[in-house]
């Protein structure tokens, strides 16, 4: 499995997936700070990778304190907190790996244990958020791979694999388990302009894989499913509403209003963390904007004039309406969103 993050020593290690495919370099994180500086700058990226990175980034943090007392530790492990929470609004993994964190260092300090005792328990709780999405991930890809035709042409858009998880991956986790079913899939990778996801990331993953895989420019779905060339869309998440709208890199919006107008199916693949019931919906969704130099520059060569006014949104929000179903690792839901989510929420079974 594709080693995305895990802790070696006294180091969270993650792949520096801004060189890939080019080079396949690791980077060692020592401090909370550089974890944080990690996910801000996406070395790491993907919801759930995000997630597990700031986990294991609060564990660390706590690991390497100084301070001697629970209550000072707590006030540390606060401010820990707020550096992880401050580094991506959109992807709400994040936000549910910190409140995670959170709750187990109050039930240990509740617990009355020592200040090494609950380092050690927040060590072992990332270390479990790691291990779960690695499960959740396989879990959702069964469900997923049943909607899947024995002879698939499946379009992705960004990349949802295990570069974006803690390994196995989300929407390529649904490819992955059709491929290992022996279904012949075959797959069309956006390239996800600007950070170029599909086209790096998607396509260096699946050819690894050995799955046939064919990266087209982001204006190219249409007229491939126009053309009879898509038998259905799998796209990760970063963030799914109370009623069913889904915040994932922008232009998944586009491929959902394409798939629609071609009766294509579009299912999401997200792990149940990403299913935020607070939010109920898109338009409650932060939507990050990130620098212009993304859209303007490739590497140090400058590709829009001086003045152009640049806009850059990492994220867009697909009405729930476009969205034929949800899967994730408790099973395939599908409309109405606003019940069948809150049943996914309390381990409800699949509704397919």
């Amino acid at each position: 499995m594709l080693p995305t993050i895990d802790w070696h020593d006294d180091a969270i290690v993650m792949i520096d997936q801004r060189k890939l495919p080019g080079a396949e370099v690791y980077v060692r994180c020592r401090t909370a700070a550089e974890v944080a500086r990690a996910i801000k700058t996406m070395v790491i990226r993907g919801a759930p990778a995000i997630g597990v990175a700031a986990a294991m980034g609060l564990a660390l943090g706590v690991r390497r304190s100084k301070v001697t007392g629970t209550a000072k530790l707590a006030a540390e492990f606060q401010k820990l907190c707020e550096l992880m929470a401050a580094t991506r609004p959109t992807a709400v993994n994040l936000f549910w790996a910190i409140e995670r964190m959170k709750r187990t260092f109050a039930a240990a300090a509740q617990a009355g244990l020592s200040v090494d005792e609950i380092k050690d328990r927040l060590q072992a709780d990332a270390r479990a958020i790691h291990d779960e999405d690695v499960a959740a991930c396989r879990a959702l890809g069964h469900f997923g791979a049943e909607l899947v035709p024995q002879d698939a042409r499946v379009l992705t858009h960004c990349n949802a694999g295990a570069l974006a998880t803690a390994g196995y991956g989300s929407a390529l986790g649904v490819i992955r388990a059709a491929a290992e079913q022996g279904k012949r899939v075959a797959v069309f990778a956006d390239e996800t302009r600007p950070f170029l996801q599909g086209a790096r990331l998607t396509a260096w993953e699946l050819v690894r894989d050995g799955i046939q895989t064919t990266v087209i420019t982001d204006s190219m779905a249409g007229s491939l499913m126009r053309d009879g060339r898509i038998d259905l869309v799998v796209v990760g998440a970063d963030r799914i509403a109370a009623n069913g709208d889904v915040a994932n890199k922008i232009g998944t919006y586009t491929v959902a209003v394409l798939a629609k107008e071609h009766n294509i199916p579009f299912y999401v693949a997200a792990p149940v963390s990403t299913i935020d019931l607070s939010t109920p919906d898109g338009a409650q969704i932060p939507i990050e904007e990130r620098d212009r130099r993304e859209i303007t520059h490739l590497g140090s060569s400058q590709l829009t004039p001086e003045g152009a006014l640049i806009r850059n949104p990492a994220f867009d929000v697909t009405p729930s309406r476009l969205v034929s179903a949800i899967i994730t690792e408790r099973g395939v839901f599908r409309s109405p969103y606003t019940e069948t989510l809150a049943l996914a929420m309390q381990g409800g079974a699949t509704t397919s």
